[in-house]
């Protein structure tokens, strides 16, 4: 059912009266035009708040049963207020039936002296009874029910309280009676009158309720015409291409076997919408990185959807095709494999390979619906968004819903505001429970920041929810689902579009260089020597207490990954997929791989990192394949293992501190996510190395919002201060103040590496971007703090026509803030500007 506000018909707005209604859905009929009604109200934002047009409510009827609601209706309303009774028998023939309620949920009528007594309640409610009389229309008693059990009513208080309701205190009984107790509250009525409203009536109702769901729990999958055939013949030719007219036997079982499980289990068409999407992306000059464990299939790699080859490692030979596979577990990765020539041709050989399972990606029987989520560069999000509307339609593409709840820190400040403004002083046990009770309760609802909802074109939206604007964004254009898309994953297909920083930067520094990161070698030593030492840098960080040159890369430059690559001193790309696993991962490095590391237990190499690792681990120690997903899928979920498992795992060879270490992990990262990141990561890395000023200035780019040239741009020495400073302050530090600190690490390494950072130019700088000079690195007028890109546009785009002859010229041509005129005061950029264009003359 629904609350519905229902709005009069007529041609004055203002004139048009507010009312609550209740919804029942008769029908799978009813279902979809209560989703319509709900759509059309939550799309029209005229009172910047949904509202439902009894014209529509009309149009829309089918398959609905109406009732009067609470006091809030207006069938209560025209009681209490005394209006004409033939206009409230006409109001009446409106419904299927009419509502009343305990007198205790409308007794705050009398508290506030709108009405004497409860008698009063009790006779507006036998007048609705004899309404419903003369009209043959059942009176449902209903509870209005906002809480299960009494005691909860003191939640509802403290949310009302925060949200500034001065009657919060005075809740009424809106707890799920019991019948017993409902008979209770209507004794007034008498025995006969009412057993009719509270048991008789009710069923009356419901017999003309079918049996429903709110969703669908089949599966509709979006169509496009021969995408199976097109997915077969897209990673075929691929295959062919890069391993030879004929597939070496490992290469044509994966491909077969995936394809197999892919067709015919109705997959193609998702996988064609992201070859599409990804294809698209790369043919306008964005690379796309993938996420989660899509990396995980062959025929993604082969339809180009993920760089991320889960072969085992191996050689291909780019000229003739000959292949050479290591299948005994000795390399980690295909690019840790030493440099050789074809043995056939001579020819240098690719290397290649992750050895990832399929079935982390599809299950074990690969029936597991695939989801394939891809980070696209953030300033071409909407452009694929955009072409997915392109792809399926307008009206088959809407935004992820979200529901936006209560956290725990937020219901802590309710409680703590409604216990301290009543003086209460609460145990603190008292105060956890009431934090708990208020936790994770509906605030908002939002939308995913990358997820689209597919709706196939032989069904509508309607089959499965409602549609809305978002309800923290009302003025936005974007229409999502209002269910959550969880509530709704499963039936329609979800595509995670979603906008990220790493392919953005990784545009520009191949515009800025000219350099493809396609061509940059994932073996390269003095990349790989970076997450070690700052060598290849020729400089040192002692000063910041940073080891290694893994500063602005990301995944690896933060603290506590640097930390990591500290402790595990990795030597091969490998080991830097182990250490992006380990890192994302809960309890897998901390409170366990880490000390197995520290006390010699094991190396890097051999600790458990992601998923997939467990499954590969455990087939080259001879266990079953099916056991060994098993086993993987118990573990990645946090489960441990069961004493069979455990069983036939030491049967097989395998240590006691791996299964002590499987028994601890609570999540795990996919190798496929990890390679995907690392081989992102290297290629930026690369760039640091090899085209320093192109890193440093597309690194600041993405912290825009953090940078400040008034700091960054005083030089070495009082950057170093400036990071002492606030590495001083340690957990006292601001979030302004931490991220602040991660932009003095990089400008203080620029510097040592002999990289200046210019102070803003009025004239020169860029609105946003970051300039490579002869001189140094020019920051963009953005990146004054407090001087925003609104701003900055402003003043570039008034500069083009001439130069400014005053201050009060420039204040006046581009029609920024005082505060701005002042920033630009104190970083230097108009001292050679005077202040006004009045001149004084003086004669002597």
């Amino acid at each position: 059912q629904i609350n519905a506000s229902l709005m009069g018909v007529g041609t004055n707005l203002k004139n048009m009266e507010s009312n609550h209604i209740i919804l029942l859905v008769k029908n799978k009929v009813g279902l979809k035009n209560l989703y319509k009604l709900i759509s059309i109200s939550h799309l029209d934002y005229f009172y910047k708040k949904p509202r439902m047009l009894k014209s529509l409510l009309l149009q829309y009827r089918e398959g609905l049963i109406i009732g009067s609601a609470c006091e809030a209706g207006e069938i209560f309303k025209g009681f209490l207020n005394n209006a004409d009774e033939n206009t409230i028998i006409e109001k009446a023939k409106f419904y299927d039936y009419l509502e009343i309620q305990p007198t205790g949920n409308n007794d705050f009528l009398v508290r506030n002296g709108v009405l004497r007594g409860v008698e009063e309640l009790q006779a507006i409610n036998k007048k609705i009874l004899r309404l419903a009389d003369k009209l043959k229309k059942p009176v449902v008693a209903t509870g209005d029910v906002h809480f299960l059990d009494p005691e909860d009513e003191v939640y509802r208080r403290i949310l009302m309280a925060g949200q500034g309701f001065s009657d919060a205190d005075q809740q009424g009984p809106f707890y799920l009676k019991t019948t017993d107790e409902m008979l209770e509250d209507f004794a007034f009525l008498g025995k006969e009158d009412a057993y009719k409203v509270v048991v008789e009536n009710p069923s009356l109702v419901i017999q003309d309720i079918e049996d429903i769901i709110p969703v669908p729990e089949e599966t509709y999958a979006p169509r496009i015409e021969g995408s199976e055939e097109q997915i077969r013949s897209l990673s075929m030719n691929k295959a062919h291409s890069i391993y030879g007219d004929v597939l070496p036997e490992i290469v044509e079982k994966r491909l077969e076997k995936e394809l197999n499980s892919i067709i015919n289990n109705g997959y193609a068409v998702m996988y064609l919408i992201a070859q599409k999407l990804v294809a698209k992306s790369l043919q306008d000059g964005y690379l796309v990185g993938s996420r989660g464990s899509v990396g995980s299939s062959f025929v993604a790699t082969m339809c180009d959807i993920t760089e991320v080859n889960p072969l085992p490692p191996h050689y291909v030979c780019p000229s003739c095709k000959n292949s050479e596979f290591s299948l005994d577990g000795t390399y980690g990765c295909g690019a840790d494999m030493p440099d050789s020539n074809c043995t056939q041709c001579g020819t240098k050989y690719k290397k290649d390979g992750f050895d990832i399972p399929f079935e982390t990606f599809l299950g074990f029987d690969g029936d597991k619906e695939p989801d394939i989520d891809l980070n696209f560069a953030g300033e071409y999000q909407a452009e694929a968004h955009k072409y997915t509307e392109e792809l399926f339609g307008k009206g088959y593409v809407f935004r992820a819903g979200t529901i936006g709840t209560i956290a725990e820190k937020t219901a802590y400040g309710f409680v703590k505001k409604y216990s301290d403004e009543r003086e209460m002083k609460l145990h603190s046990a008292e105060t956890n429970r009431l934090v708990k009770g208020c936790s994770g309760i509906k605030r908002t609802t939002g939308q995913h920041p990358g997820g689209v909802m597919i709706v196939p074109d032989y069904k509508e939206i309607y089959d499965f929810t409602p549609i809305q604007r978002p309800a923290d964004d009302t003025s936005s254009n974007i229409i999502t689902t209002h269910f959550d898309y969880h509530s709704i994953s499963g039936r329609i297909l979800k595509l995670d579009i979603l906008g990220h920083d790493v392919p953005t930067i990784i545009k520009m520094l191949e515009d800025l260089t000219g350099f493809k990161a396609t061509d940059v070698p994932l073996d390269d030593p003095k990349t790989m020597s970076l997450f070690n030492t700052t060598e290849a840098l020729g400089v040192s960080l002692n000063a910041i207490d940073c080891k290694s040159g893994s500063l602005g890369i990301p995944e690896f430059g933060t603290k506590f990954v640097r930390q990591m690559l500290l402790e595990t001193t990795p030597q091969s790309f490998a080991d830097l997929v182990r250490i992006s696993g380990l890192s994302h991962g809960t309890d897998v490095w901390i409170n366990n791989a880490q000390d197995l590391v520290k006390n010699g237990t094991c190396k890097l190499k051999d600790v458990i990192p992601t998923r997939d690792d467990i499954m590969v681990y455990l087939m080259y120690k001879n266990l079953k394949p099916k056991s060994a997903f098993k086993i993987m899928e118990m573990v990645r979920k946090g489960k441990g293992l069961t004493p069979e498992f455990e069983q036939e795992m030491l049967e097989n060879g395998v240590p006691n501190w791996y299964i002590e270490s499987c028994k601890r992990i609570k999540y795990m990262f996919p190798k496929a996510h990890a390679a995907a990141y690392v081989m992102m990561s290297f290629r930026i890395a690369y760039y640091k190395v090899f085209y320093p000023e192109a890193f440093y200035s597309t690194f600041f780019y993405a912290k825009l919002d953090d940078f400040d040239a008034e700091v960054l741009a005083k030089g070495k020495e009082f950057v170093l201060a400036k990071w002492i400073e606030i590495d001083k302050l340690g957990n006292n530090a601001t979030t302004k103040e931490k991220n602040l600190m991660t932009l003095l690490e990089v400008v203080y390494e620029m510097y040592l590496r002999g990289i200046k950072l210019l102070k803003v130019d009025l004239y020169k700088s860029n609105a946003t971007k970051f300039q490579i000079t002869e001189e140094g690195i020019l920051p963009p007028l953005s990146g004054l703090q407090g001087l925003g890109i609104n701003a900055a546009m402003s003043i570039a785009n008034a500069r083009e026509g001439s130069s400014f002859i005053s201050v009060d010229d420039l204040r006046e041509r581009t029609k920024v803030s005082k505060t701005v005129i002042e920033i630009l005061r104190i970083h230097g950029c108009l001292k050679d500007i005077p202040e006004s264009n009045q001149l004084s003359l003086f004669s002597f």
